[in-house]
Order: C-alpha cells, then sequence, then structure tokens
C-alpha cells in the first residue's frame, strides 16, 4: 500500500504540470490577453503616462510581453515549494517581492549603435537602526521612480516601433509589420537600413532612436538603483537556504484585479464555501443513504415509489429558478413572507453581536453572531442539498439491490442470519464503493464552490470569486483555484482508492 501511495503522489506533478498549463494556455490565447480588463479599467480617462506605466508594472511583474512558454516556467517557479536563484522578499502586505527583471533591449538597435549601452552596477545601504517603515519608503520610492522611467521608455519604445513600421511598410516590407503598426518580429538591421534608404527617413528614424535611446537608459539606472535596494533586503526573505536554491511558501500571485495577494483572496473566501458545503453534505448524506437503504428494502413498496418520485422531482428543478422562487416567496418583506433575510451571511453589524443568542446591552433579545449565521444560511444550503438526494438516494438503492442478489446473502439468510444484520453488516458494507466514489467527489466541489447560488445570494465564496475572475480574466486567480482544486481532486481519488481496500477485503494494492 505504501509503494503504491507514494507512486500515485509522484505521478501527481506531471498531472498537475500538464493540467495547468492547458489552463494557462486558454487564458493567455484568449480574446484581449491575460490582464486587458485591468489594462483597459480606466478607458479614455486613462492618459498615455498612466497607461504606459501599468503596461510598464504589468510586464516587469507578470512577464505578460514574453512568449506563453516562458510566462508558465516563471508562473510554475512562483508556485513550486523548491526556488532557484535568489531568495524572494514579502512586504509587509503579503506581496512577494522580486528583483527586477532586465529591461530588453531596442528593436533593430543595431542599425543605428553597434551594441546597447550598459549601467554601472548601483550599491544602496541602509542607516542602520533603520526601521521597517523607513525601509518600506525606500522601496516604494525606488519601486515608484522605476515604474515611471520604464514607463516613459515603453511609451517612447511604442512611438519607435510606429516610426520603424510606417518605414518598413512604406519599403514594402510589411511583411515585418502588424496591422497596428508594431513590429512583428525581429527586423534585422540590414533591412532596416534598406528601408531607410529607400524612404529617405535616416535623420527622422535617427531623432526617434536617440530620445529612445535616453529613455532606456534612464530606465536602466532606475532599474539597477531598485535592484541594489532590493540586495539590502528591504523586506525578510521568503522561506530558508541559500542564494542558489531554497524552500519556500508557493506564492499563487498578486490578483490583477484586485491589486492583493492571491492566497488572502482565497483565505477569505474559502472558509465561506466549506461552512455552506459543511453544513448542506451532512443533510444530503443523513437523508438520502437512509432512505435509499430502506427503499431497497421495500422495493416496488409506497416507500420506495413515493420517495424515489419525490427526490426526482426535486432534482428535475433548476437551482436558478429555486433559488429566486425562495427570494420571491419566502425572503421578500414585500411580495413574500419575509421569513429570511435575501443576502449574505451576516446582518448588518453582526461582527458586534454576541455569539450565542440572548439579551443584549439594552435587554431586548439579540439572536447573537451563531443564530444570525444559521438564519441566514437557510436558503443557500436549502439549494445545496435538495438536489444532492435524489442521486445518492438512487445510487445507494441500486448498489444495495445488486448486493441483495448475491450468494452470500441468500447464504446468510439460510443460516437464518437476522435481516438487519444482513442489510448493514453484509449488504450496505458491500454497496459502499459507489458510495465512496461519490463522497470524494465532494471535496473538489466544496473548494470550487457553487457559482450559481453564491451569485443569487450574493455570498462573497470561491465560486463568486472564480466567476469575477473569469469575467476579469485575471490569471492569477484563476491559476490559483485551477491548481488547488486539482492537486485535491488527484488527492480525492487516492483516498477513493484507500477507502475502497478498507471497505472490500478483496482490493489491494500489494
Amino acid at each position: 500500500m505504501g509503494t503504491y501511495i507514494l507512486r500515485r503522489l509522484l505521478l501527481m506533478i506531471p498531472t498537475v504540470i500538464g493540467m495547468t498549463f492547458l489552463v494557462f494556455l486558454l487564458i493567455a490565447l484568449s480574446p484581449g490577453g491575460v490582464g486587458d480588463a485591468l489594462s483597459v479599467s480606466g478607458g479614455g480617462q486613462m492618459d498615455a503616462g498612466s497607461r504606459a506605466q501599468q503596461q510598464a508594472y504589468l510586464e516587469d511583474r507578470y512577464g505578460l510581453d514574453d512568449p506563453v512558454v516562458i510566462q508558465y516556467s516563471r508562473w510554475l517557479g512562483r508556485v513550486s515549494p523548491i526556488k532557484f536563484g535568489r531568495r524572494d522578499q514579502i512586504a509587509p502586505s503579503g506581496e512577494v517581492v522580486r528583483p527586477p527583471r532586465p529591461l530588453k533591449p531596442i528593436p533593430a538597435y543595431a542599425a543605428f549603435i553597434d551594441e546597447m549601452p550598459s549601467s554601472p552596477r548601483a550599491e544602496f545601504r541602509f542607516e542602520p537602526g533603520a526601521t521597517e517603515a523607513d525601509r518600506t519608503v525606500a522601496y516604494r520610492a525606488a519601486s515608484g521612480a522605476y515604474s515611471r522611467a520604464r514607463g516613459a521608455f515603453i511609451r517612447q519604445r511604442a512611438a519607435y516601433e510606429l516610426a520603424v513600421g510606417q518605414t518598413l511598410r512604406d519599403a514594402e516590407m510589411g511583411r515585418f509589420v502588424d496591422r497596428d503598426g508594431t513590429l512583428r518580429r525581429r527586423v534585422p538591421a540590414s533591412t532596416l537600413r534598406e528601408a531607410m534608404d529607400e524612404t529617405g527617413r535616416h535623420e527622422m528614424l535617427e531623432a526617434e532612436f536617440q530620445r529612445t535611446l535616453a529613455a532606456y537608459q534612464n530606465a536602466e539606472q532606475a532599474r539597477q538603483q531598485l535592484a541594489a535596494v532590493f540586495r539590502a533586503r528591504p523586506f525578510r526573505q521568503a522561506g530558508f537556504g541559500t542564494s542558489l536554491i531554497s524552500v519556500a511558501t508557493p506564492d499563487l500571485g498578486m490578483s490583477f484585479s484586485r491589486g492583493r495577494p492571491v492566497s488572502r483572496l482565497i483565505a477569505e473566501a474559502l472558509p465561506v464555501t466549506l461552512l455552506l458545503n459543511l453544513v448542506a453534505t451532512p443533510i444530503i448524506y443523513l437523508i438520502a443513504i437512509p432512505t435509499g437503504m430502506l427503499a431497497a428494502t421495500r422495493r416496488g413498496g409506497l416507500f420506495d415509489v413515493l420517495s424515489g418520485g419525490l427526490f426526482v422531482a426535486l432534482w428535475s428543478i433548476p437551482i436558478v429558478w429555486a433559488g429566486v422562487l425562495m427570494m420571491g416567496y419566502l425572503a421578500n418583506q414585500t411580495t413574500g413572507l419575509g421569513w429570511f433575510p435575501v443576502t449574505g451571511l451576516h446582518a448588518t453589524g453582526a461582527e458586534h453581536m454576541r455569539f450565542l443568542p440572548g439579551p443584549d446591552a439594552h435587554g431586548e433579545f439579540s439572536r447573537g453572531f451563531l443564530l444570525d449565521t444559521l438564519w441566514h444560511m437557510c436558503l443557500p444550503v436549502a439549494c445545496l442539498v435538495y438536489t444532492g438526494f435524489a442521486i445518492l438516494s438512487k445510487q445507494t438503492r441500486a448498489s444495495m439491490l445488486d448486493n441483495f442478489n448475491a450468494d452470500y446473502v441468500r447464504t446468510a439468510k439460510a443460516k437464518g442470519v437476522e435481516s438487519r444484520t444482513i442489510v448493514l453488516r453484509h449488504v450496505f458494507r458491500n454497496s459502499l464503493l459507489p458510495i465512496i466514489t461519490m463522497f470524494v467527489s465532494i471535496f473538489p466541489a466544496m473548494l470550487g464552490g457553487s457559482v450559481i447560488i453564491e451569485q443569487i445570494f450574493s455570498i462573497n465564496g470561491m465560486g463568486k470569486m472564480i466567476i469575477d475572475a473569469i469575467f476579469l480574466r485575471d490569471r492569477e486567480v484563476l491559476l490559483a483555484n485551477a491548481l488547488i482544486i486539482g492537486i485535491v481532486n488527484m488527492l480525492a481519488l487516492l483516498l477513493a482508492d484507500i477507502l475502497y481496500a478498507m471497505a472490500d477485503p478483496r482490493i489491494t494494492y500489494d
């Protein structure tokens, strides 16, 4: 068993890599690109300087200007607990800070100069006794200066590329230029010189290149200064190890749309989703399994027909329709009964309530935080549970009916074994395998949350967070959830195999 479990755990690694790579490709190749919603969030009100500065931040932070495979490799290195190279640092806000990436050279620079200039390595040291606030201020100042300098460089580089692209098109060399005027691929220096000879734009492109080169040098100096501040360790280092290899907590990245660490977003949304599922799942099992067992023992009877028909009827009701009806008739204060709250899991000011129900400071009855939460959970939990009765109950009934016709059951009856013992110790135990399969599938669903229910009742859980991330193309949130749900799903399947061996002695992995 131990060898089998170890082999399964090792096989999870390539499976996770393949799964996340496919998700990464789908996100990266989607229309608009990754982070497009954030890049255009300012719309027409965002000036060119702010847009270039934001683009500089996105490229430096997420490497969106690199090929997809390189972007994925960089993301995979972040989420891996084993790190290579210089250790990351963690800011007080929880953001993982890394040294700035090198600037890319100006396209077709060889047509004007032999090689790109380099800035000398900068040095920086904090004053003795510098506080955490002082270190943070120094790093933010250097980071802001580099962001502005690189934004200016990106803005100037875009103008330079447009000029080069126009020159190439006029010289009938449009194969190097996209429809929007940007360069499609690397332009050889000889090709650009030939285009300048044909169009006579030497002086214009030379002036444009010199402005771009000046912006590049300013950005490179700011980058060297930021790298020097980073080497001075303004924040605590992540994990433990050396400058070559270290072990640290996986970095799930920063959310594009919310500007917060993804790990904190998940830490806020996951307890909400788990709370709903941890209440709904026992209700489903406590009702469906005994009902399925009783229906199997009374096959064809009135209870079997009525319970089966009722559960199938409930299963046929769409969750969207049921949720809207519950809100309209049971929660609406104007047109309905107003028995339950409409949205959320807590009333306004619930954080100031006492935990248990009882009299408040004015002597009036207060539901308390616990009872208020349960009151708000009634309708969402009802929507979660009613569709699960039919599947689990019918599966339990079918599995037990198959085992009722087995030879060992007839032998037990012939020996005079009590019917209750036959049902519970023999038939039900041998009917557990399909139920176990359904049980382990609950764990990934618990992490993914119910998108429909959380949207209807305005519950800020995992499902709502994932659907918001899809609309905003928030790559970091989507990849983090895909990674977590995928790992949990594979661990759940491994747990199912272990439970199979425990439930049925005939199953062995030796």
